[in-house]
């Protein structure tokens, strides 16, 4: 057997650290997990560059059962001391919210535990110590103050049909199914949009409808489709046990293609059946302003056990009150909000309802995890929005009427009064990101001031994109409250296998709840003045989707919208704002003041307007709104002055920053000096590997070389851009080595395989010379086969040696 310290972290794995595993009792199917992933490595973007961070992955993550983990395990060969793996072990502890982490070169393991119950942190465990999981876990218990009554509860299983949780879908079912388990009966859950909270709460009502501790429960959302895609989607494994709370019949398509009819529990006479257990529904179809609308009240109190409230963040503070007499009816109900923004502001507080969040997962930690969309945003600026328009002297406006003489600017613009060439401009730049991105089929979003500016930006985009129109007249539609047309496509718009629409124009309705998982482009032509809203907007964009290569999106803002990413609460974790005064009511108050209808200081509904008992809107953005009317002014020029990109950085904030000075900033914090790089650059058997780790951080640099029009070496990529030296091309470097003639002392066959290296370098940047499989391939397998050239220069080691010569000759001569 070979000496310890020769062995690689991978053999102390299985000849040292899984025996020992094992031998304390952790069944290896069902417990331990090796080379966990527990992120997808963050997308890095920079103009065209798209690529990933590293990935984090664990060695070993140990389970009491599967999905409710303990403990993690770091791993290191036997160079390393035993402990050396405990910082890395503590992160992914963190991250898995598990309080036990250990690490091991095989010796033995350094066990850090973080319950408090031992007298010291961290101690040293010969390898037959380890742990049993019976050990674990009634730490574990202790720790969480989790009795043997609640355990039958907390240990449940999850639902497993093949499909894995993420690490933080695990993380918010545990927390929720846990706090429950000990008796917590008002729970929030915070998860950014696009990261899966449908899914979480299905299987959290599982494991609680499962294990009995909950009986009957109550799904409420706010929008027909969120209801119907829950319904034949992530809670499907309820069929027979499930109904919607509606009087509507409706058919729905799978996304397999197979077609189901959602069972109904109401009907015509809107009559309850009791029979089922899991129920779904729109608050709006359970109550309204009259006693006959309030159907929820023919269910006794103590009916539901559960509730579970998605999106609880949404609505005026009228509907608001909709949702919360549903909850406050059945109050004896444990109750989950789940919402990706939290409603905060002195006005209104889920926070105060709920009580503060047992697990949050933002859209920052979503970004850097690479499990969302990360963006890049264009700002547009407009002459009119940044100066104004001031009417001349008896300007008339298309009715022929005296436009009033003051200053209008952005607030203005499309609400009260229309400059029809600047809708035009918007229009032409969005249509010409798309003709210069390559692919005008992207699914694009532009958001609107209201209706009516939906419509004339869709006759706009129209126009700009006739031959588009020309090939399917879907291919721009507008898609509002009371454009039944354009609602009859909302689910194709989100159909990833749906070509068309391709460009919908809305003002609110596609602001939240939607799953645009293709959505490529986001175009914002109105403020947003809620951050609740605009987090909801910039959602519509995060999903990574792989199978079409979506992994960004691009927010075009023609407002100044995305001030809001430099609000230091931007993504930050909920905080209760709610402050009582002298003689004021302790608690926040239900209503908004204005009557919160969508107004600018107040958030606004899903679509603008109290919503009908189906979802529809009915107020000032529906049909039966009535507005004063717009002022049209013609013939008046707008034009773009300004125009910059800004990308993410890697804290989350956005920056002006090209590709060049983003691959210098990262290759200068990789390398200190231009003689550090030459350093480890010269000390590298093979210099593939530095490419490579490179590649892993998210650096690829024949990408990076491509996007800068550099056709370089990778060495004088680095040194070019990183440190400003002059570089040579691959054919300078070739020839210069030819020069040398440092070869002289091989013989005939010999030199001519390496005169082909040479030029195989030079034409097509070959970099793997240590590789002998090149010697398979043209022009080398018209020479000889691999084993007759690699014996031309004597046995397998003087070749290898001669193509060390060949790498240093051709670097060190720049060096």
């Amino acid at each position: 057997m070979s000496n310890k310290t020769d062995l690689s972290e991978r053999d102390i794995c299985s000849k040292f650290i899984t025996p020992a595993i094992v031998a304390a009792g952790w069944d290896l199917q069902t417990q331990v997990l090796e080379e966990k992933t527990l992120t997808d490595g963050r997308v890095i973007v920079r103009g065209k560059l798209v690529s990933r961070g590293k990935r984090k992955r664990a060695d070993y993550v140990l389970y009491a059962k599967p999905n409710i983990p303990l403990a993690v395990v770091e791993a290191k060969d036997n160079k390393h001391s035993v402990g050396d793996g405990i910082q890395q072990a503590l992160t992914y502890a963190e991250m898995l919210r598990v309080p036990f982490a250990f690490s091991s070169n095989g010796d033995g393991f350094l066990f850090h535990d973080m319950t408090g119950q031992e007298a010291v942190p961290e101690i040293l465990l010969a390898l037959d110590q380890f742990p049993s999981p019976s050990d674990l876990l009634a730490r574990y218990n202790a720790w969480r103050g989790i009795s043997a009554a609640a355990e039958s509860t907390t240990l449940q299983n999850y639902f497993d049909d093949g499909k894995t949780p993420r690490y933080y879908q695990m993380n918010a079912v545990n927390a929720a199914v846990e706090a429950i388990a000990k008796g917590q009966n008002r729970l929030l859950l915070v998860m950014a949009t696009g990261t899966g909270k449908t899914f979480t709460a299905f299987q959290i009502i599982w494991r609680l409808w499962k294990s009995g501790t909950k009986k009957r429960i109550l799904f409420l959302a706010d929008r027909n489709i969120l209801v119907d895609q829950t319904m034949v989607n992530d809670f499907r494994p309820f069929q027979g046990a499930m109904a919607k709370l509606s009087t509507q019949a409706k058919t729905i398509e799978r996304a397999d293609g197979s077609e189901v009819d959602l069972p109904l529990a109401v009907d015509k006479k809107r009559r309850i059946n009791t029979a089922f257990e899991i129920y779904l529904g729109l608050y709006q179809a359970l109550t309204g302003p009259l006693d006959s609308q309030k159907i929820y009240k023919e269910l006794s109190p103590d009916f539901f056990d559960l509730v579970i409230i998605d999106e609880c963040h949404r609505g005026s503070a009228a509907e608001d009150s909709a949702w919360r007499e549903i909850l406050e009816h059945f109050a004896s109900a444990t109750q989950i909000g789940m919402t990706a923004t939290p409603k905060e502001t002195e006005y209104a507080s889920n926070i105060h309802y709920f009580g503060e969040p047992i697990y949050s997962y933002t859209l920052k930690q979503g970004i850097e995890d690479g499990f969302l969309a990360p963006y890049k945003v264009v700002k547009v600026h407009i002459d009119r929005d940044i100066e104004g328009y001031r009417p001349e002297k008896g300007q008339l406006d298309r009715d022929g009427i005296e436009v009033e003489d003051r200053i209008y600017n952005t607030k203005d613009f499309d609400r009260t009064l229309v400059i029809d060439d600047r809708t035009k401009i918007v229009a032409k730049r969005v249509t010409q990101f798309l003709k210069e991105s390559g692919d005008r089929m992207q699914k694009t979003i532009v958001f609107c001031v209201d209706q009516e500016h939906a419509g004339r930006m869709r006759q706009a985009l129209i126009n700009e994109n006739a031959d588009m129109v020309k090939k399917d007249a879907r291919y721009v539609m507008r898609i509002t409250g009371n454009d039944k047309d354009g609602l009859n496509e909302l689910a194709n718009f989100i159909d990833p296998e749906a070509d068309y629409p391709v460009i919908v124009t809305t003002s609110r309705l596609l602001s939240t709840g939607v799953d645009a998982q293709t959505c490529r482009l986001i175009v914002l032509d109105r403020e947003v003045g809620s951050m609740t809203e605009f987090k909801q907007i910039v959602g519509r964009g995060t999903r990574v989707h792989q199978d079409t290569g979506k992994f960004y999106f691009t927010l075009m803002d023609f407002r100044g919208a995305t001030s809001h990413f430099a609000d230091p609460d931007f993504d930050g974790e909920p905080v209760q704002i709610y402050q009582p005064s002298g003689d004021g009511p302790m608690v926040p108050s239900d209503d908004v003041p204005g009557g919160g209808q969508g107004g600018e200081e107040s958030d606004p509904p899903t679509v603008g307007n109290p919503i009908g008992p189906e979802g529809q809107p009915t107020g000032p953005d529906g049909p039966s709104g009535d507005k004063k009317p717009k002022i049209y002014v013609d013939g008046v020029r707008a034009t773009i002055v300004k125009e910059r990109v800004e990308y993410l950085d890697a804290n989350g904030k956005l920056i002006t920053e090209s590709l060049r000075d983003f691959t210098r900033k990262h290759l200068k914090r990789r390398f200190a000096s231009l003689d550090d790089f030459l350093h480890r650059w010269n000390a590298e058997e093979r210099k593939k590997a530095i490419l490579e780790e490179l590649a892993d951080e998210g650096l690829d640099l024949a990408v990076i070389g491509k996007e800068l029009d550099k056709d370089l070496d990778p060495f004088d990529l680095i040194c070019h851009v990183a440190f400003g030296a002059k570089p040579l091309t691959r054919k300078e470097r070739a020839e210069n080595v030819k020069k040398l003639d440092i070869f002289g002392r091989y013989g005939e066959q010999s030199r001519s395989v390496l005169d082909a290296l040479l030029d195989k370098y030079a034409d097509d940047g070959v970099m793997d010379f240590e590789d002998a499989k090149i010697l398979s391939i043209n022009p080398f397998s018209q020479m000889g086969t691999p084993l007759e050239l690699m014996r031309s220069f004597g046995n397998k080691k003087d070749y290898q040696r001669a193509m060390h010569d060949l790498q240093s000759a051709l670097y060190n001569e720049s060096a």
